[in-house]
């Protein structure tokens, strides 16, 4: 951080603070929203050009979609020769990791009879499905014909490329061909475009392993979210590209659920279209569906089960309750925190209820409807968690429908609970890019996913954190909204900050290591708040479409300028410390 980037945050906030002074008085806003709450071609042709606008930049270099395919499976103490055909000098060698853990001896030969020891190389979880190079020993004959692997445990591996002093690939003949085959999507170093990164080790493996019929590693977290990521490798294979696949599928799927929800809400074109482009450019929002793990799925849910909830206090229809339910089962079947949304749905539907007992209701009509919630949001919900364990079961032998009624079945659905509830209690280790909740809400500490220095000065490095413009004002916007819940009644609001402080309040009392991307939720509801502050311009302010297309623009712009910072893209790295990192907390 240097004395200029300090300038950057404070411009923001100043903008920032010109668009609340836009804003009327709270005490004296008209609260009631004015705008078409139906769908019209108007509303279609501006949510498809967002979709499609994001869609163009979302899997743009999302990943390469080749990759060693076939695996040749090394039994324990079995040994692959490679040979070169004639001496050749060797540079280095890199290897495609597949499933299995454990280490290999490569070893160099010139003649076929006498070995000897040129590298370790360490197959550990979190080398998989990347490219490795090995690290020779010091002072080794580069020249050799022959080249062994010998496996020291049980591991699959991809693909094996031989490089000489110019950095070309040798070719050579082995009797494992499953290492020679694919010589074609040999990169030229390992980069996020052709290797998993950060958590993909776990997320992505899993999916792979839930195709294979292997029982999973990574069992930490409820099944639904990796089967998600399985349909993207089915389609496009175990590439980059296909295990991040369905994850931008589900963010882009985002755009159209939000838009729904702020039409509904608040009505007219310019706010809800406004708030989904925010909201889809958001950083959080780009950089976390373009990475293989399992929350997206989880806020991708909980919008849904928000959106039908909102339709149902506004309605009263069983059957937007029912959604609710479904969608809030299916969103714990991807991660526990949809939990946290669930409690908030709970909070929202007894407030709802205790006032249309209020109305002359009837006892007997909330019962009944108490009942309702008893199908919808518990014997559901368990019902879509327990048979989302369908691939644990296959992976242990087990077949047909008639499977999921066993003891055995049961039985490895209970302890893996046990399992995640007594790892996720006991993470508590120390991480470079951890950060509690109070940072999260200021965006002071962002989480770096990825992080590749260039020879020639250039880096490539993404990380997660909001958008300053939804962080600074969002946050802003949510107390605006709990002052109208509470002394103005605005139910709007009142819906708004119970959600957030559904996602938010929990994590203020759990003690494991966090990250910032755990804000991820939050900022759902950082964007509805936004919108009810644009609602409110736009009912009683004479130039408020310059407020809300100006922070709007705003936020586009800022998604722009750090665009080499959430993409990889390569960018040079004095220049971008000396225009990204606007705080020294800030990892760029």
């Amino acid at each position: 951080m240097n004395g200029l980037t300090i300038v950057f945050p404070i411009i923001i906030a100043l903008f920032i603070l010109l668009f609340y002074l836009g804003c009327p008085a709270p005490g004296r806003a008209e609260l009631n929203s004015c705008g078409r709450r139906s769908f019209n071609k108007r509303d279609a042709l501006t949510l498809g050009l967002i979709v499609i606008l994001y869609s163009a930049v979302a899997f743009y270099n999302l990943g390469d979609t080749n990759a060693p395919q076939s695996f040749h499976r090394f039994e324990s103490g079995e040994s692959v020769v490679l040979d070169l055909e004639s001496e050749q000098t060797v540079s280095s060698v890199m290897f495609y990791d597949g499933l299995g853990t454990g280490s290999y001896t490569l070893e160099y030969s010139h003649d076929g009879e006498y070995w000897y020891k040129a590298a370790e190389l360490s197959q550990d979880y979190a080398a998989l499905f990347k490219w490795i190079s090995a690290e020779f020993v010091d002072g080794i004959d580069a020249q050799t014909r022959y080249i062994r692997i010998c496996a020291n445990d049980g591991l699959y591996l991809g693909e094996v490329a031989v490089e000489d002093e110019n950095g070309e690939l040798l070719k050579y003949r082995t009797d494992a061909i499953e290492l020679c085959d694919e010589q074609s999507v040999v990169p030229d170093y390992q980069y996020y475009l052709n290797s998993t990164y950060f958590d993909e080790i776990y997320h992505a493996r899993t999916a792979y392993e839930h195709i294979q019929g292997v029982y999973p590693y990574e069992i930490s977290h409820p099944p639904l979210g990796k089967l998600i990521i399985a349909i993207g490798i089915k389609l496009f294979g175990m590439t980059p590209f296909g295990w991040r696949f369905s994850g931008v599928v589900f963010g882009i799927g985002m755009l159209p659920v939000l838009y729904t929800l702020l039409k509904k809400m608040f009505g007219g074109i310019a706010v809800p279209a406004c708030g989904t482009a925010i909201f889809a450019f958001d950083f959080m929002h780009y950089t976390q569906t373009r990475i293989a793990t399992i929350d997206t799925y989880a806020v991708f849910f909980i919008l849904l089960m928000y959106l039908f909830m909102y339709l149902y206090v506004n309605s009263g229809r069983l059957r937007h309750l029912a959604l609710s339910g479904v969608f809030f089962g299916i969103g714990i079947a991807c991660k526990w925190t949809c939990f946290y949304a669930g409690a908030g749905l709970a909070v929202i539907w007894l407030i709802y209820r205790i006032g249309r007992l209020k109305d002359n209701c009837g006892v007997w009509q909330f019962i009944k409807n108490c009942l309702f919630c008893l199908v919808f949001f518990i014997a559901v919900p368990c019902l879509v968690y327990y048979v989302s364990y369908f691939a644990y079961a296959t992976a242990s032998g087990m077949h047909g429908v008639g499977m999921f009624f066993t003891k055995d079945y049961a039985d490895i659905v209970i302890e893996n609970q046990k399992f995640m509830f007594t790892y996720h209690s006991g993470v508590h280790s120390e991480h470079p890019y951890s950060s509690r909740w109070y940072q999260w809400v200021l965006d002071i500490r962002p989480i770096l996913y990825y992080l590749l220095y260039f020879n020639d000065g250039s880096r490539s490095s993404f990380g997660a954190f909001l958008n300053p413009v939804l962080c600074w004002a969002g946050l802003v916007a949510v107390f605006l909204c709990a002052y109208l819940a509470i002394v103005r009644r605005d139910k709007p609001s009142a819906f708004i900050v119970i959600g957030y402080l559904a996602q938010l309040l929990p994590w203020v009392f759990i003690t494991r290591t966090t990250f910032e991307y755990h804000y991820f939720p939050s900022a759902v509801f950082l964007t509805l708040a936004l919108c009810r502050v644009f609602a409110l311009m736009r009912t009683g302010t004479k130039y408020w479409r310059t407020n809300v297309y100006g922070l709007t623009a705003l936020s586009l712009i800022l998604f722009a300028v750090f665009y080499p910072v959430l993409s990889g893209q390569p960018v040079n790295s004095e220049l971008a410390t000396r225009l990204l990192k606007w705080l020294p907390s800030w990892p760029f």
